[in-house]
């Protein structure tokens, strides 16, 4: 780089687009303020976990009782790789995409899992073939991880694959974990929560990202929604290992949620620019 050497980072995914102005006034407000400086409660702030909900009914169509069945986290990542813990034991199977975010290997791996993986191929649109998986792996899974939009290949699951995702779950016992930390990153065709799915609430926990949203990776802020007893065991984790989210930047993630979601359009308009440059 000192000889005048340009470089493309293959690295880590960070937008350069900057948060939303309003949110990070907020949090600059929000921070002053004595109440937020003492510890949060780990279950979160009532209002956030309100706009979570609100959010998704606007969004999705689907509702929650934001008392049991919504969790912030310091991160969707943070959610996904705690929430094993409450319910793999040593020598269960967790079923993880491949290729696949990283975390959901480490999550299984925490927890001396066995791992194994789903291959996602481009023949197939890049959705796993879950008949596949043989017998021995379905009776000793205890966890599946999927990600729609998907990382890194980008694919969109249609409602048909949703189904069977849930219907496949529900058949062996095993919970989904489904990460939709790129649900609004889309051009066209807007992706679906898996509760969009009827009888998803029976085995699924749905997790949720401001930094891909509102480009606030920084921030550190998202949450988990679903199943409440999923949602209280996660909760049961997180008291172990956190002390709740800063009130202040929970403050900034609501007022993202309640005032900029137009933003997310521009920054799909700017996403689509690049992609075709």
């Amino acid at each position: 780089r000192a000889q005048g050497v340009s470089f493309i980072d293959l690295g880590i995914g960070d937008p350069d687009i900057p948060a939303p102005a309003s949110v990070v006034e907020t949090l600059a407000k929000a921070a002053a303020i004595k109440a937020n400086q003492k510890y949060a409660l780990d279950q979160g702030k009532k209002s956030f976990k309100e706009a979570i909900n609100a959010y998704m009914q606007q969004r999705f169509g689907v509702s929650f009782d934001a008392d049991k069945e919504v969790l912030p986290l310091i991160g969707s990542k943070e959610g996904l790789v705690h929430f094993p813990l409450a319910y793999v034991n040593p020598g269960e199977y967790v079923i993880v995409p491949s290729p696949g975010y990283p975390g959901y290997r480490s999550a299984a791996l925490f927890c001396q899992a066995k791992v194994y993986e789903m291959p996602l191929k481009e023949k197939n649109r890049f959705l796993p073939e879950l008949e596949k998986i043989p017998q021995s792996v379905r009776n000793k899974a205890k966890l599946m991880y999927l990600n729609y939009p998907n990382n890194p290949t980008s694919a969109l699951a249609p409602e048909s694959f949703l189904k069977e995702a849930v219907a496949f779950c529900v058949r062996h016992g095993i919970i989904l974990a489904y990460d939709n930390a790129y649900a609004e990153v889309y051009f066209d065709q807007k992706p679906l929560s898996i509760f969009n799915v009827e009888g998803a609430k029976d085995v699924a926990i749905e997790f949720h990202s401001h930094s891909k949203t509102f480009c606030m990776t920084g921030f550190r802020v998202g949450w988990a929604c679903g199943n409440a007893p999923l949602i209280a065991a996660l909760l049961k984790v997180k008291s172990n290992v956190d002390s709740g989210i800063f009130p202040a930047v929970q403050d900034a993630a609501e007022q993202a949620l309640r005032q900029e979601m137009p933003y997310t359009q521009k920054v799909r308009d700017i996403i689509k620019e690049r992609k075709e440059v």
